[in-house]
């Protein structure tokens, strides 16, 4: 619905249901604001995925591991589901996000309609297997951790990666769904 100018006092209402409509902040700066956090997360990202996440100690012996080294591991031990789950859910489906949401907030406007509601279909998808890697990490920990025998301590991968859940978080919370359908 287009929502005319309403003067102070009143209010715009939906003629189908008759909720109250309002006028939107202004879109680039929500905008600017989500390719920022995007973009911070992105930068982040490959210290993320490639620093030690996880530091295991078992008898006397210290074994450090990156997302990367894990996922390359997994592929070389013949776990290929649980590898691609990892590859998916730690590496490409957030990466996707982040870069998804960047190019809609930069030149979202300048693409059809068709390529921002799939873009942003895609961005909603991902967003939903985000914490599955998180998940799984601390499964991982608390399986290590039953008994005295091993010792696992996070790595400086692990602040930075939070710190890219938290503006992946940002970044969607920010994004405004509503330029999808308004005209370029």
């Amino acid at each position: 619905q287009h929502v005319p100018d309403v003067p102070q006092r009143l209010r715009a209402c939906c003629t189908r249901c008759g909720s109250t409509l309002r006028q939107r902040r202004p879109m680039l700066r929500s905008n600017a604001r989500t390719a920022a956090i995007a973009l911070a997360a992105l930068v982040l990202y490959p210290i993320a995925v490639t620093q030690p996440m996880l530091t295991v100690r078992q008898l006397g012996n210290a074994q450090t591991s990156s997302i990367i080294d894990g996922v390359i591991a997994l592929l070389a031990d013949g776990e290929i589901i649980v590898g691609v789950i990892v590859l998916l859910c730690s590496i490409i489906l957030p990466l996707g996000k982040l870069a998804g949401l960047l190019v809609m907030s930069i030149i979202g406007r300048r693409l059809a309609r068709s390529h921002r509601a799939l873009t942003y279909r895609v961005i909603e998808f991902t967003g939903r297997w985000g914490m599955l890697d998180v998940l799984a990490v601390a499964v991982l920990v608390a399986a290590l951790k039953l008994g005295n025998v091993m010792d696992v301590t996070p790595g400086p991968a692990a602040l930075a990666f939070t710190i890219c859940v938290v503006l992946s978080l940002l970044a969607t919370a920010t994004f405004d769904p509503h330029m999808i359908w308004e005209e370029n």
